[in-house]
């Protein structure tokens, strides 16, 4: 088998059928499985899973493991030369792992790969490719300069090597993987890809940033940003610097009075409110479901274009393929403007989006 697809759900059911949908869709031609762990939901994902897509394997945990433990157990029971750890609200095209793949073939001491990541909004995510944490540059991070932590050197479409990469899209060989020792367990949740991206560097194999290649990420529905976010992470950073740059006791006491000044002075974003002026359904039909459950008019609009301030675009995936979805939302993108997107996936009965990466996803179901 060519490559296992491994998806660590955590009660976000919707999402997951519209990361399921898409991902079925880019392995059509390839000899490829699709693991889904669930980390003991309380939502129905795993009936979701069971019904509407049997030939998924899928691991129902009986507690939350975490993400590295959980991403281990999938991958221990995948048989694919190649990886993909992936998270549940995202979304991939339809070429997205044979691009991959092909990318993969001209490597030599291939670590990892990652792609250029957005949010449901369309804003590029700068932690897609990032450079090694040393302590002054995440301290700074932390403390709002990110200019040292992410990897400027690159531009967000390029193609090139990078030392870190996010857990949310990591594509590599399964050897690869095993070799190094998996996901460090020692991490519940944040750090545990920086930390396998930098063990991965250490061990000789070289990490690839691949900007040609846009996933969505709607970023926080697996975890939201609420107030303990920020003592997680910074907890999952003391483990990383413990681990990997421990040298004397005070480069120990500074690490941790800079991970303490980062928490206290840290400003936790609002949640926005939006304002709808008009909904646009791109599609080469009307939903009638869409009308019924939506407060205001519904345009239909056969081909994607430029949307003024206020639109919310539904994509309808019956009639649009995922890229040009993704294309769409990515081209779309103007800081100054409110532009938010809702995918209706193909197949089924909801639409779904993510305005932001710090509060929860809206689900509107079509009766």
């Amino acid at each position: 088998m060519k490559l296992s697809i491994v998806i660590l759900n955590y009660n976000v059911r919707h999402f997951l059928e519209l990361c399921l949908r898409s991902v079925s869709k880019s392995i059509s031609n390839i000899d490829a499985e699709i693991i889904v762990v669930d980390n003991h939901s309380e939502d129905d994902s795993c009936d979701m899973v069971k019904t509407l897509f049997p030939d998924v394997k899928l691991i129902a945990n009986t507690e939350n493991l975490g993400f590295s433990k959980g991403n281990n157990v999938g991958v221990a029971q995948a048989q694919g030369e190649y990886l993909c750890i992936l998270n549940p609200d995202t979304v991939v095209a339809e070429d997205t792992f044979e691009r991959l793949l092909e990318f993969a073939e001209t490597k030599t001491q291939l670590g990892a790969i990652g792609c250029k990541l957005i949010n449901g909004a369309g804003l590029f995510l700068p932690e897609s490719k990032r450079n090694i944490p040393y302590v002054k540059a995440s301290v700074k991070k932390m403390l709002g300069n990110p200019s040292e932590y992410y990897a400027t050197h690159l531009q967000a479409n390029a193609i090139g090597k990078v030392d870190i990469l996010v857990g949310a899209f990591m594509f590599l060989k399964r050897q690869v993987y095993n070799k190094v020792g998996g996901f460090d367990e020692d991490y519940f949740m944040y750090g545990e890809d920086i930390d396998l991206s930098y063990r991965i560097l250490k061990a000789g194999y070289k990490n690839y940033y691949l900007g040609s290649l846009t996933v969505v990420h709607f970023k926080g529905e697996s975890t939201l940003k609420d107030k303990n976010y920020a003592k997680r992470f910074f907890g999952a950073m003391q483990i990383f610097y413990s681990k990997h740059f421990k040298s004397n006791r005070f480069f120990d006491m500074f690490v941790w009075l800079g991970i303490k000044m980062a928490y206290f002075f840290r400003r936790i974003r609002a949640e926005k409110s939006k304002s709808v002026n008009q909904y646009i359904f791109v599609s080469n039909k009307m939903d009638d479901r869409i009308q019924q459950n939506l407060s205001g008019s519904v345009k239909l609009q056969t081909q994607p274009e430029k949307y003024s301030n206020g639109t919310e675009v539904i994509f309808n995936g019956n009639t649009m393929s995922y890229k040009s979805i993704i294309k769409t939302m990515e081209q779309n993108f103007e800081k100054e403007k409110e532009v938010t997107y809702k995918i209706l996936p193909n197949n089924s009965n909801f639409i779904v989006g993510s305005d932001d990466g710090f509060s929860r996803g809206e689900v509107i179901m079509l009766n």
